[in-house]
């Protein structure tokens, strides 16, 4: 097979030049490529002299790489190869030389054989091949015979390394009761030998410890299991040693192993199950509503939400009474107290209780009902318990003015215990502190201990202890309210000290209060005093029915000059038993009032203001003479009437009745300045007028000769050049030519007859009342009452 090899690469080399010492040993290839070289050359040496010219190259040596067995053991330098030229004749003229790496520390070479050697042992997996550059030399004057060449020292591979796990030990896990095959998870080995030479990293896999429970797949590593149904309540925890061999297995390979730890998890494939059928317990009848009064428990072998049990109550007996929960932590089921127990009423309860998983798996339901049932009894313990009050609260209602000692109501509490012990009552003192009330300590009756008052405390809250005879220590409370009751003690009385005018007929609504009880449900009526119905004159009072009244006039003509204020006596009687009056007094001021009938003044200043006036008109006239006053006081000058230097305060007074001036008086300024120097009987300067008996028509404020006259007297006064350049007032009584009215003036009103009767002015409004205010005939007929 060698020599075939050799042949067809010598005729290959005849075409194309090419090295072969790759494919033959190295202790061969120089040899040879020496011999093809020469067998070469005389082929092709007549060609150097003919016609075609052509002439080949001469390579003098060729090589491509050695080998060098790794993990060398020997005495001696590992020989590697040699290197050799065509021009070295054996005449010790050629010297070799080597570099590159490992040069000279790992590799030597002979200089004069060309031998090259390894001095000491090589690991592949550690480097697997060494780049080198070989060159001969002249030995004398170490010029290069040839070019330097390169060439590779491959470490040829063993199998000294073992497969190793790199991810071991490995966890794992897989439901229980999965079928045969299920996959568990996948193991990996490596192996550091070369995988392209011969069987040294080939890697089979193997179990040494873990069947028949699990197998291994021998080329990819994956773990299954092996047996059907493992139950993990049985055994949950396995531990599977992996073995991993090179060689393919064979023997004499390297093998290396890893443990696998295999868990089962869990699944719901177990009921729960009480431990007991029957469960006894005890409770004391005094245990508190939402307390727990006892537990049960069904066991599960699942667990987690596998192993989470509910538990139901199965509606019969203790359904209502007790309710039950689960335990998150420990599973267990907590009974709870809904309802009160009672020994007295009943002593015993027995219900049937359900435990079941939460969570079911489908694949298990044909190994049956994933429940259980268990019957509890409950017996209730007696306790003995404080007295039970028959209310749980008292309302109690006594008049105000009920006699000390009076039983106004009772108590019962009663010992619910089998011993039925007598029971004792008493006052709590915190609730009572001023003893209004006793109780009798056996019979539970409450009776009181002075008057009450409701105007001072219109309700009671007192508190009762029940206590037990044969212990002391067990006691109840109950609390009872006391309504005090009002009587018909007080008279009713008005509701507000009311002071009115009048003006009109009705001159005010009044209302009337009541300290006594109800007040929604109270009544009055309000009259005026029999004594005083037969002199009053002047007002009276009218019951309206709706707890209030009106005050009426009995007749016109109120002048504040004869009177001013007048007091009106009013009864007021309450509907109580006994009925309650009293008498309270109403003043009534006389006063000025617009045409509307709204109050215009009820002070005494405006009795003497000029009637023809507004109101502001008379104040700013007012302020003026008073500030005009205080000057000339300062002064201490005579009054404006008395010097005629002074004419800036003078007020002309026009009285024009229809053609004549004779009316027109200067006006004091005076009387303006001080209001109150005017005297009741001091006569006026004007005309008396003549008075017509029955009613007249007002002249119409709005009539065309008026305004003209005003307009006129404007202008008169505007285009006067003797007038003062100050202001001055001018009032402008005009009544018209054939005023049917005749003279309104109050100049000598005072002179009149006290027969003459004024009442027919009243049709003239409130305004025309001021002008005959101060007249002696209603002098005359003043009344006081």
């Amino acid at each position: 097979m060698l020599t075939r090899s050799c042949l067809l690469l010598f005729l290959w080399i005849l075409v194309d030049e090419v090295s072969v010492s790759a494919l033959c040993p190295p202790s061969q290839a120089l040899g040879w490529s020496r011999t093809k070289r020469e067998r070469a050359r005389s082929l092709v040496g007549p060609m150097r002299n003919g016609a075609a010219g052509f002439q080949r190259v001469k390579r003098g040596w060729v090589w491509n790489q050695f080998f060098v067995l790794e993990e060398y053991m020997g005495s001696d330098p590992q020989y590697v190869g040699k290197l050799h030229t065509d021009l070295d004749k054996g005449e010790n003229v050629v010297k070799y030389t080597l570099s590159g790496e490992g040069a000279g520390s790992i590799f030597t070479i002979d200089q004069t054989t060309g031998d090259i050697h390894a001095l000491r042992s090589l690991d592949r997996e550690e480097k697997p091949y060494y780049t080198l550059r070989a060159q001969a030399v002249d030995i004398k004057t170490n010029r290069p015979l040839e070019p330097e060449s390169e060439f590779l020292i491959k470490v040829q591979d063993i199998n000294d390394n073992e497969p190793k796990f790199l991810e071991g030990p490995y966890t794992a896990s897989v439901p229980e009761m999965s079928p045969v095959g299920t996959y568990v998870t996948q193991v990996t080995a490596t192996d550091a030998d070369d995988p392209t030479y011969g069987n040294s990293a080939r890697v089979v896999y193997s179990i040494l410890h873990g069947q028949p429970y699990f197998s291994v797949d021998a080329k990819t590593g994956i773990i299954r299991t092996a047996l059907p149904n493992m139950d993990r309540e049985v055994k949950e925890h396995y531990q599977v040693l992996i073995q991993a061999k090179d060689m393919g297995g064979q023997l004499g390979g390297l093998a290396g192993t890893t443990t696998v730890n295999i868990t089962l998890s869990d699944v719901n494939d177990n009921p729960p199950r009480f431990s007991k059928s029957f469960f006894h317990l005890r409770v004391p009848e005094s245990s508190a509503v939402g307390s727990a009064v006892g537990r049960i428990k069904a066991h599960d072998l699942d667990i987690g939400k596998n192993a989470e049990v509910e538990y139901t109550i199965v509606p019969g007996d203790g359904g209502a009474i007790f309710d039950i929960t689960t335990n998150e932590h420990n599973q267990e089921g907590i009974i709870i107290l809904k309802r009160p127990l009672d020994y007295e009423t009943k002593k015993a309860y027995t219900f049937k209780v359900d435990a079941s998983n939460a969570h079911l798996d489908p694949r298990f339901q044909s190994f049956g009902a994933f429940r259980d049932t268990a019957t509890v009894k409950i017996n209730v313990l007696d306790v003995d318990e404080p007295p039970v009050f028959n209310k749980p609260s008292y309302v109690m209602d006594v008049y105000e003015d009920t006699p000390a000692g009076t039983i106004i109501g009772a108590v019962t509490a009663q010992d619910l215990d089998a011993s039925s012990s007598p029971v004792r009552y008493s006052i709590d003192w915190k609730s009572d502190l001023d003893s209004y009330f006793d109780i009798d300590p056996v019979g539970g009756t409450i009776s009181t201990n002075e008057l009450l008052d409701r105007e001072s405390i219109a309700q009671h809250n007192i508190s009762i202890v029940a206590t037990k005879l044969n212990s002391p220590v067990l006691t109840s409370r109950v609390g009872i309210t006391v309504h005090v009751l009002d009587i018909n003690e007080f008279p009713p009385e008005l509701a507000s000290p009311y002071e009115t005018f009048v003006c009109e007929n009705v001159i005010q609504t009044f209302s009337a209060k009541d300290q006594d009880l109800p007040p929604a449900g109270q009544q009055f009526s309000f009259k005026s005093p029999k004594e005083d119905m037969k002199i009053n004159k002047n007002f009276t009072v009218r019951d309206f029915g709706n707890n209030t009244a009106g005050i009426l006039t009995k007749r016109s003509g109120f002048r504040r000059r004869l009177q001013e204020i007048y007091f009106l006596p009013v009864v007021i009687e309450d509907n109580g038993y006994p009925p309650k009056s009293s008498t309270g007094t109403l003043t009534i001021r006389v006063c000025g009032c617009e045409s509307d009938g709204s109050l215009l003044s009820c002070s005494a200043e405006a009795i003497f203001l000029p009637v023809g006036l507004s109101t502001g008109a008379l104040i700013a006239i007012l302020l003026w003479t008073i500030f005009y006053a205080d000057l000339r006081r300062q002064k201490k000058k005579e009054t404006l009437m008395s010097s005629k230097e002074d004419i800036r305060d003078n007020v002309i007074h026009y009285d024009d009745e229809g053609g004549g001036e004779e009316d027109t008086h200067a006006f004091d300024m005076g009387t303006l300045r001080n209001p109150k120097v005017v005297k009741e009987n001091l006569y006026r300067r004007d005309v008396k007028p003549e008075l017509k008996r029955g009613p007249r028509p007002p002249v119409s404020q709005d009539s065309a000769d008026i305004r003209d006259f005003i307009n006129q007297r404007l202008k008169e006064h505007d285009t006067d050049s003797s007038a003062p350049p100050y202001d001055s007032l001018a009032t402008y009584a005009y009544e018209g030519n054939g005023s049917k009215a005749e003279s309104l003036s109050s100049i000598d009103s005072l002179t009149m007859d006290l027969e003459e009767d004024y009442d027919y002015l009243s049709d003239w409004g409130p305004r025309f009342r001021t002008l005959y205010g101060g007249s002696d005939d209603e002098q005359a007929g003043k009344e006081h009452f």
